[in-house]
């Protein structure tokens, strides 16, 4: 179809292609149109339309997600729909302990490495690797035939300067006698003397060469020098033992008490240190590596005279008995020290604690038109799952335990006991609610199942 203006007058002709003239898109417009032709194409593409309503979609859930976020529990207001689904906890005046915790390791009291005194061959060991052994237990004998054939020199030697000065003084009174009745020279007795002297000097070196190899008996017999454990042997009899080996024969730990040395801040020495001047005897609990189970219990023994420049800190000394020898060398535990007690406090679960802008920190308090208003707490000591308020909040009030994301300002809430289901659909509407007490393992069963649904 064509189209013609004429003088005055608009005509309208049709012209019917021929075989020559090529076939035009149905898409394609001529110079004149309004739209272009790129604009058409892309309209005419499925994927198109594909993209244009997914992006709508996430422009949706962007607009329609802005309103559910906690930054403000009082700038959204109230939501519409039924009540939400809570769990509640009472808050109650109880008793909180102060703990410092710290990063520490086990320290024995002693620690001794058994050595040779003299040379020879290791003939035997009485001992078994492990055990507990007293001061003074026989651990193992050193050949003695060497000493005690340096002894029995020692002690004739010794024998033959003892004959020599009883012979010595018995000619020294000879001679004085002689002097009186002026038949010797004053030379000679004055000689008899020295002799006598020296030969005193002489036993008394003889002596001591008599004790010297009985001392050297004595070490061939290798006693423990301590109290406590044995470790595994370094060597086995037959050997050639020199006073000079760098191992020795074993090692004795003393296990029973045993130490810990921790660090703590040294923000806490103050109040700390109070406490130890006046005499307070401050008790210890040793945990393991993930402070899951507690090994021992002891009290504090002394604090260290100076603070680590590098960390901050100062090193304290702990005293446990180690009676089930929970506690071995070297291990790593984490201390805490009980500090305090605060006394009647109020105490709310952990997870009733919410945090607003500037970190503040916020309750869910629940009215008696179960209704909830927000509470600003100052929040003290915790222990577990257990926080202390300083102030906000009064021993009986309700709070909001789990299910405070979904909550504003004035929200209706449905206070719900974990596990309840059947048991509370069948008390009455008055009864609803009643005597739930809060408890963690509870709760959280009580959260995944609500997180499934």
């Amino acid at each position: 179809m064509r189209y013609k203006r004429g003088a005055g007058k608009e005509r309208f002709f049709f012209i019917m292609p021929d075989a020559d003239t090529p076939s035009r898109n149905p898409l394609s417009m001529d110079k004149n149109s309004k739209l272009p032709r790129r604009l058409l194409a892309l309209l005419s593409r499925p994927w198109f339309w594909a993209a244009l309503l997914l992006l709508a979609g996430a422009g949706y859930w962007f607009w329609a997600s802005r309103g559910t976020g906690t930054e403000d529990p009082k700038g959204a207001g109230k939501r519409g729909g039924g009540p939400t689904p809570i769990l509640a906890a009472t808050a109650k005046k109880g008793d909180m302990p102060v703990y410092l915790r710290g990063l520490g390791s086990v320290v024995p009291e002693s620690t001794v490495t058994v050595k040779y005194r003299v040379d020879g061959q290791l003939m035997s060991v009485h001992f078994h690797e492990g055990e507990t052994v007293k001061a003074g237990q026989l651990l193992a004998e050193i050949d003695p035939r060497p000493f005690q054939v340096q002894l029995a020199q020692a002690e004739g030697q010794y024998a033959k300067d003892e004959a020599l000065l009883k012979n010595a003084r018995v000619d020294l009174e000879r001679y004085k006698t002689l002097l009186a009745q002026d038949s010797i020279p004053k030379q000679q007795l004055d000689t008899q003397e020295a002799l006598v002297r020296q030969t005193e000097g002489t036993l008394k070196s003889d002596r001591g060469q008599v004790d010297n190899a009985r001392l050297q008996l004595a070490y061939a017999r290798i006693t423990a020098p301590a109290a406590g454990r044995l470790g595994l042997r370094q060597v086995d009899p037959g050997n050639i033992v020199h006073a000079s080996d760098a191992n020795g024969l074993v090692v004795i730990t003393r296990l029973q008490p045993i130490t810990m040395i921790f660090s703590l801040p040294e923000d806490h020495l103050p109040g700390l240190m109070k406490l130890v001047t006046a005499g307070e005897k401050l008790p210890v609990d040793a945990w393991d590596r993930e402070q899951k189970q507690k090994l021992a219990t002891g009290a504090l023994l002394t604090v260290d005279n100076q603070i680590d420049s590098a960390t901050g800190t100062v090193k304290l000394k702990a005293k446990f008995a180690n009676d089930d020898y929970a506690l071995f060398p070297n291990q790593f535990v984490n201390a805490r020290l009980l500090l305090e007690t605060k006394k009647d406090a109020v105490l709310i679960p952990a997870s009733a604690i919410q945090r607003g802008q500037q970190n503040s920190t916020f309750v869910y308090v629940i009215k008696d038109d179960k209704t909830v208003t927000v509470r600003p707490v100052k929040l003290g000591p915790s222990e577990g799952e257990t926080v202390a308020l300083e102030s906000g909040l009064k021993p009986g009030e309700q709070v909001v335990a789990d299910g405070a994301d979904k909550l504003r300002e004035g929200a209706k809430v449905d206070v719900q006991t974990p596990g309840a289901g059947k048991a509370a659909a069948g008390k009455p509407d008055g009864a609803k609610g009643e005597g739930r007490k809060w408890d963690p393992a509870k709760a959280a069963e009580w959260k995944k199942k609500r997180g499934g649904e």
